[in-house]
């Protein structure tokens, strides 16, 4: 009976193997708005905030359309982002759409000008070192 199982056990495997899908790599995102662009460079890695008081906070624009917000003091957030052109995104907090546009995206850093009310706030990303760990933050 072993001897069964065992080869059950392979022959499972090497049908599941040959159909698993294989991760995108960022250069191959399918991510695209509905007028065909997209922004090569943009998704699918870390991008850690450079200007602010508080330290570690990040976005990652996933090519699935997920959007990873985390940072060293708040809890993740996971939402949908779609690039509404090759300038401009949104994503979804809460309910309400967040709008952006890319002022500048390298593969060192990423500008946003993010829709606050009736202005805009300009965020600057860099894109993040590995490895990284958040640093203490001290206990008020």
């Amino acid at each position: 009976m072993t001897s069964k199982a065992a080869l059950f056990a392979l022959l499972a495997m090497w049908g599941v193997s040959s159909t698993a899908c294989l991760p995108a790599f960022a250069g191959e995102s399918a991510l695209e708005t509905a007028s065909g662009t997209s922004r090569p460079g943009l998704v699918d890695r870390v991008w850690t905030k450079a200007d602010g008081d508080l330290p570690g906070a990040m976005k990652i624009f996933l090519s699935d359309g997920t959007l990873v917000q985390d940072s060293c003091w708040e809890t993740h957030r996971l939402s949908p982002w779609e690039l509404t052109s090759d300038t401009a995104l949104k994503w979804n907090e809460d309910g309400m759409d967040i709008a952006a546009d890319i002022v500048s995206l390298s593969d060192a850093e990423l500008v946003l000008s993010v829709k606050v009310g009736s202005g805009a706030v300009e965020e600057r990303y860099v894109a993040a070192t590995v490895p990284y760990v958040c640093p203490d933050m001290p206990k008020g």
